[in-house]
């Protein structure tokens, strides 16, 4: 060894005192240390102090010290010695520990940017539970992925870890080591939501870049969801923007022909002999019938496209409501409308041929659904600096689970979708209407009380009352 090299040496060649001697003894002991460790370390510091003893201490070649004071220093030397060995060794395990890191870091890296690009969720899982195998050496992997209820392996290797070890780690806390059977488990949580587990057999990781790994794997399902959601949305919103392309193409070529049988109709009714005359009112009324129709069609064509252009400008909830119930004179002449108009009511920021359709079509279903010669009331006011414009009627009242879908496109109620005429449309116009205006429009009623429905507008100017 080379303190008995440098025994033979100093006692035999070389005149040196006891400091140059024990220096020298240190640094081996050093070089001990840094190439074998600490056990080592610590017999070559014993050797030394026995070896510096017997060569080099009075009495020479004796195992006996006569100077107590040789005591401290070879007790101070023994410490020394222990301590160097010691630090050196802790030196060595926080560079393996820190070059450890760097290559799981290095890992950790290849696997993000091999999943930078994901498909659906469970390609996804697939993917990355083969990358993890492939990039940190371990035998296997093993995932449970809670929203499908489905387990993917990597392959026969992950077998150790069963179904069961696997849902029961989607309910814990943290990660689980068990270094005697070489697997781990970790639950896979993003926002405090479980989305199942992981499972690594053989070689593993530290605790630290298995929490990574799990991290990862919740952000990349997260990302794949995510595309797979917004690819689900643009094909929806493709097609409904295909739908309303549609409709609106149909309902005008709807509209052409109608215009002309309507035209022809009318000419014919005023040269017409009793018995045709019944036979062309009909004709007409149902041209009147289709020609509204393909109005609602692409009126609602147009909403749904987001094509609805406002004109808006200030306009007088008053004049509104009075062109409306003149309009409609000869279908409430057997009806009293009670009118609530406060004439201080400021003018609403509207486009008023929109608007007035609103009205139009809460009267129109007023008259549908209330019994012939019952009371309406039409009202206007100011509710929280908007304007309020609402038609009550004295009908049957919707039923409470219908209320709210008694806006959506097509729907119709239980007891009068046989009964009553009508497509289902002009509420959901109505509402597109008002949105497009900023405004909300809702409907308050009671089964056996009557509907009333109402809808708002900004104020002018934005002031408010």
């Amino acid at each position: 060894m080379r303190q008995q090299s440098a025994w033979s040496v100093y006692y035999a060649l070389l005149p040196v005192n006891t400091t140059t001697i024990a220096l020298t003894l240190l640094l081996g002991i050093l070089a001990v240390s840094t190439r074998w460790g600490l056990g080592e370390a610590t017999v070559a510091s014993i050797v030394a102090m026995l070896g510096f003893n017997y060569f080099f201490m009075p009495p020479v070649l004796q195992f006996t010290i006569q100077d107590p004071q040789n005591w401290v220093a070879l007790l101070a030397f023994l410490v020394t010695a222990v301590t160097a060995s010691q630090l050196s060794t802790s030196a060595r395990r926080r560079a393996a520990e820190a070059e450890s890191r760097r290559v799981e870091m290095e890992r950790l890296y290849a696997l993000v940017q091999a999943m930078m690009m994901g498909g659906n969720a469970r390609r996804t899982i697939r993917e990355f539970i083969n990358r993890v195998v492939q990039e940190f050496g371990c035998d296997g992997a093993a995932f449970y992925y809670r929203p499908t209820e489905e387990i993917l392996r990597s392959g026969p290797e992950s077998s150790p870890v069963s179904d069961h070890d696997l849902l029961a780690a989607a309910e814990i806390d943290d990660v689980s080591i068990d270094p005697v059977r070489s697997r781990a488990t970790a639950p896979v949580r993003l926002g405090g939501r479980a989305m199942g587990s992981l499972a690594l057999v053989g070689s593993l990781p530290s605790e630290h870049t298995i929490k990574a790994i799990v991290y990862l794997v919740a952000i990349t399902i997260e990302k794949a969801r995510a595309l797979e959601d917004a690819s689900h949305a643009e094909a929806a919103r493709q097609s409904e923007v295909l739908k309303s392309a549609l409709l609106d193409a149909l309902a005008h070529d709807i509209k052409t022909p109608l215009t002309s049988i309507k035209a022809a109709v009318t000419s014919l009714l005023t040269n017409s002999p009793g018995g045709e005359r019944e036979l062309l009112t009909i004709i007409n009324e149902e041209a009147d019938r289709l020609n509204d129709l393909s109005a609602e069609m692409i009126a609602m064509a147009r909403i749904e496209a987001g094509k609805l252009h406002l004109e808006k400008q200030p306009v007088s909830a008053a004049e509104m409501i009075s062109d409306v119930l003149s309009e409609f004179a000869a279908a409430l002449q057997d009806r009293r409308v009670s009118l609530h108009v406060p004439k201080t009511l400021p003018p609403a920021e509207a486009d008023r041929e929109f608007v007035e359709q609103v009205v139009k079509q809460f009267l129109e279903n007023a008259l549908k659904y209330s019994p012939p010669g019952s009371p309406l009331t039409v009202s206007a006011g100011m509710q929280g600096g908007r304007i309020v414009i609402g038609v009550a009627d004295h009908g049957p009242g919707i039923e409470e689970n219908e209320r709210s879908h008694i806006f959506d496109k097509f729907f119709r109620g239980r007891r009068h979708r046989f009964d009553t005429k009508g497509t289902g449309m002009g509420l959901a116009i109505a509402k597109g209407i008002v949105e497009a205006h900023g405004g909300k429009i809702w409907v308050e009623s009671e089964p056996g009380e009557g509907a009333a429905f109402y809808f708002s507008l900004p104020v002018s100017g934005g002031r408010e009352s």
